[in-house]
């Protein structure tokens, strides 16, 4: 069995393909001249090997017909090339598109027949254009179909539209999507907090709504198993499948799982408010790749999972015990060729004709709005109505047409707000209006395609006022309809295309009345040269920074990530076979185990600090770990050490009962718990510099709430794993700069620096420093006459100490082809661990193996003659014969483990002190008892 086991093989860097960048501006390139499936297919080896694991043989896939949307969703059955057989054409990676809603809207008009309407949007025309996909729809119909003659109905279909239904029932939509979402997830997303009213009811059915809400998206994760096939990306899409990704990666966690947000994403102190806003983050954290339309969305994301689940923030993404999640803005755009080839119809034209006439001799302003809380309409019309007021000159020269689509009309907030505008309206038209013009005109309904740009052609001024917005597309149409006309684009700051379009629009604060007020006065006396030139910055934006371009941009990422994903993983260990590690150790005859003793030993604590900081620097043993670890330390053939950073009494609080040896201090400190601690600290080792670093450690511990030192006899450790993170990241900085300029700026010491802790011990002082020391003792203690031929090594070690894994390695060269990555480790193992060459030069765990064939008599001599400071204190018992046959030890008989540390020399990994536990206990079972 053991022949078969793949180690880390010493974390060799693998050759890796070019870089993300300059792969996606490539790709970007071929996309633009239509030449990416015929490089792919004419033998373009970088992308076959860079994606082949993505790519799957397809179907035939239509060439969807972008002049119309209806027309582009029914054409499913023809080439992209006529002329072109079916076995010529070139691979097309599946993509399957899981949203809540489907492009379409199904009505049932018989047992067996439904009647389908296409519902246009930004995602539809977004995705309708990428054409390098064979793209399949899978959501929600808008329907409940309950029987199986219906569900066998509307699925034939919707196939016909490669639309895939997800059924939901009523209670689960009340629940789910009326409930949860959009009563919930909307509100708190744009920043209008949680229900407030009636708050107990609210909190009682919460709980049954974020229920109805998982099982909702497990049902759409069902769906997608059934339909998945190896190699399609899964792109899940918006707050209402936030669960998705979680249930997708639980079924097959090989899969490519993107997630888009298509609204804002909150700050972390709104987020935190969630009940459920664990659960959320880290099931949208199971995706590969997650996307926001702006970079405060993505920054406030990473902020949540760094402040509510305490993870690690980096410039790619959000990093959890190794595993990388890329977090990365993708702003949406438009099909602008869609509406600028709109404005040479003839229906176009004569709509805008009809307008130009209406209108003649005054200036139109434009707002196309959802009638909704965050859209801002009360706040622009008082804000047309105070420019109305202070330039009489302009009352009969402009108007304001306001198209207010109605939404959730059967909710009472949204009658409310819907009163509250005709109110406001018609108040304004009975003071500014005449008998022939008033000036504004408001529709509670929507227009048509064609009536739609037609009005945003002949518009001035278009005033986007919205207070949240995720990206407001009305403007990107706006400006694609203005090639001619060159008008001004008001834009409120709090819409994510102020991002985008800030540049030529111009900004404002929707809740500033009258700042609203003097940027409608500018924009309508603007000079036409700033208008062209405004509108030139933004009309390049909008007509380069497609919808298609979105989309092909998104999964060329996730595509992308998934590739470095792969090449991560190949240097992160693999988790310990346990099954071999126990059937090596009952084989064995004289084992060796290392335990660390925090992380490793100690009951799992809450990173942030709920409870946990106390028990984390009390540091008690794990409840569960008490049984084994008796058994084992009382088991003749067994060496056991902990090998802790701790001081003396902790570790004698902890393991006094114990049948082991003790090593504090990084083995400063060594004893057998049947005996006294002894040093094994140098004569000349000086510690006048503790107390000038302590009092730098008091004054940040101060001044950094949840943060605390611990004074140790060799060390000093200021951690701040519970405090503000990003408070606590700048506190370090400057913590260390104090310690630099000052009390150790001329000290033999070492800074070494945790996760979230500092630490300054004397120069060479590491936990593989200290395993020659401590062999050395037990061997003299024990009397040993067999060699050791088993080793396990465990512990959640700093980097700096993580040379212990090192320690029992033979010394190989660092296998750089793919070939020798692959091999099982063992092979390369598998002679004794001392008749292993040594290399003049090698590093300093080479240096170890060399002197632990010696005496440590002769080691002593050798540090003598090197100058080297290190040297024991206590005399060294042990006799040449003792020395090297300390270890006999196989490469298969070794095995180092790292807990909860994915970057790491060890050979493999455990995730938690649990596992540590579970494996401890099964040696314990193949142990033998001590004979008294």
């Amino acid at each position: 069995m053991a022949k078969h086991m793949r180690g880390n093989n010493y974390n060799c860097i693998p050759i890796t393909p070019r870089s993300r960048l300059e792969r996606l501006l490539r790709e970007r390139e071929l996309r633009k001249s239509n030449k990416y499936f015929e490089e792919t297919r004419d033998g373009n080896k970088e992308a076959e090997q860079v994606y082949s694991d993505s790519l799957t043989e397809s179907d035939s896939f239509n060439s969807l017909n972008e002049e119309d949307i209806s027309e582009a969703l029914a054409v499913a059955k023809v080439f992209p090339d006529r002329s072109q057989r079916p076995e010529e054409r070139p691979r097309k990676q599946r993509l399957l598109v899981v949203a809540n809603r489907l492009p379409v809207s199904a009505v049932r008009e018989g047992e067996d027949s439904f009647h389908l309407e296409i519902s246009v949007g930004g995602l539809v025309s977004a995705l309708l254009g990428v054409k390098e996909f064979e793209t399949r729809w899978i959501g929600w119909a808008g329907v409940n179909v309950s029987d199986g003659v219906g569900q066998k109905a509307l699925t034939k279909a919707l196939a016909e539209m490669r639309c895939i239904p997800v059924f939901l029932d009523e209670q689960i939509v009340n629940q789910y999507y009326n409930g949860y979402c959009n009563n919930i997830l909307w509100p708190l997303f744009h920043y209008l907090g949680l229900p407030q009213e009636d708050r107990l009811a609210t909190t009682r059915s919460f709980q049954s709504q974020f229920d109805a809400y998982k099982k909702a998206n497990q049902m759409f994760a069902d769906v997608v198993n059934r339909y998945y096939k190896e190699g399609d990306v899964v792109w899940c899409h918006d707050y209402h499948l936030m669960f998705l990704p979680k249930c997708l990666k639980e079924y097959n966690d090989k899969m490519k799982v993107g997630w888009f947000l298509h609204t804002p994403f909150p700050s972390s102190e709104i987020h935190r408010t969630l009940p459920s806003r664990t659960e959320l983050l880290r099931s949208v954290l199971a995706a590969d790749l997650v996307g926001f339309h702006t970079y405060d969305y993505a920054r406030h994301f990473v902020s949540a999972c760094t402040r509510i689940l305490g993870l690690e923030g980096t410039p790619e993404g959000v990093e959890d015990q190794g595993k990388l999640t890329r977090v990365a803005a993708f702003p949406i755009g438009i099909d602008s060729d869609r509406f600028i080839r709109a404005l040479e119809l003839p229906e176009v034209q004569e709509h805008m004709k009809e307008l130009k006439e209406r209108f003649a001799g005054r200036k139109v302003m434009l707002g196309v709005d959802r009638l909704d809380m965050i859209k801002g309409i009360p706040q622009k019309i008082l804000a047309f109505e105070k420019f109305l007021e202070e330039n009489p000159r302009w009352r009969d020269k402009v108007v304001l047409l306001q198209i207010a689509v109605p939404t959730r009309t059967n909710v009472p907030d949204y009658q409310k707000l819907t009163s509250q505008v005709h109110e406001i309206v018609g108040r304004i038209n009975g003071r500014f209006g005449t008998l022939t013009a008033v000036p504004i005109h408001h529709l509670d309904r929507s227009l048509d395609f064609y009536a739609l740009c037609a009005l945003y052609a002949v518009t001035d001024v278009a005033l986007v006022t919205s207070l949240r917005d995720g990206m407001n597309l009305v403007s990107y149409e706006f400006v694609a309809c203005q090639a001619s006309k060159k008008g001004v684009l008001i834009l409120s700051e709090f819409a994510g295309a102020a991002q985008s379009l800030g540049a030529g629009a111009i900004l404002v604060n929707p809740w500033n009345v009258t700042e609203v007020a003097a940027s409608i006065g500018y924009a309508l006396d603007m000079p036409a040269d700033e208008r062209e030139k405004r509108h030139l910055v933004n009309f390049k934006h909008v007509t380069t920074h497609t919808s298609q371009e979105w989309a092909a941009t998104f999964v060329s990422e996730l595509n992308d990530t998934i590739v470095e994903a792969q090449l991560r993983t190949r240097q992160v260990p693999p988790l310990l076979p346990k099954e071999v590690a126990v059937d090596c150790y009952s084989k064995s005859n004289n084992r060796l185990i290392i335990l660390g003793f925090n992380a490793t030993l100690t009951e799992p604590v809450d990173a942030l600090g709920r409870g946990g900081q106390i028990r984390e620097m009390e540091l008690k043993l794990h409840p569960n770990i008490k049984k084994p670890l008796k058994k084992l330390s009382d088991d003749p053939k067994t060496t056991i050490v902990v090998l802790s950073g701790s001081d003396r009494t902790v570790l004698d609080k902890n393991f006094r009962e114990y049948n082991m040896w003790l090593a504090a201090e990084n083995g400063m400190f060594l004893r057998h718990t049947s005996g006294e601690w002894m040093t094994t600290m140098p004569e000349n080792l000086h510690m006048d510099w503790v107390d000038s670093v302590k009092h730098v450690f008091e004054y940040f511990t101060e001044r950094t709430p949840r943060s605390h030192f611990e004074l140790r006899e060799t060390s000093v450790v200021w951690n701040y794993k519970y405090a503000d993170i990003e408070f606590g990241r700048l506190q370090a900085r400057d913590l260390l700069q104090h310690l630099w300029t000052g009390p150790i700026s001329n000290a033999s010491l070492d800074v070494v620096q945790g996760g979230r802790s500092v630490e300054v011990r004397a120069i060479g002082v590491s936990k593989g420093a200290a395993i020659d020391r401590i062999l050395g003792e037990i061997v003299h203690d024990k009397g040993m006459k067999a060699p050791i031929d088993y080793v396990l090594c465990i512990g959640h070690f700093l980097a700096k100490d993580e040379d212990v894994y090192k320690f029992f390695e033979p010394e190989l060269p660092c296998e750089s082809s793919p070939l020798a990555r692959a091999m099982p480790s063992n092979s390369l193992r598998s002679s004794p661990l001392l008749k292993f060459p040594v290399s003049k030069n090698g590093s300093k765990a080479a240096r170890y193996k060399k002197q632990r064939s010696m005496s440590t008599i002769e080691k002593l001599e050798i540090d003598h003659a090197r100058g080297d400071p290190w040297i024991p204190t206590y005399h060294d018992r042990t006799s040449l014969h003792e020395g090297s046959s300390v270890l006999d030890l196989q490469g298969d008989n070794y095995f180092s483990c790292a807990v909860a540390r994915k970057r790491s020399s060890a050979r493999y990994l455990l995730k938690t002190s649990d596992d540590v536990v579970n494996l401890l206990s099964n040696m314990a079972d193949h142990s033998s008892t001590r004979s008294t």
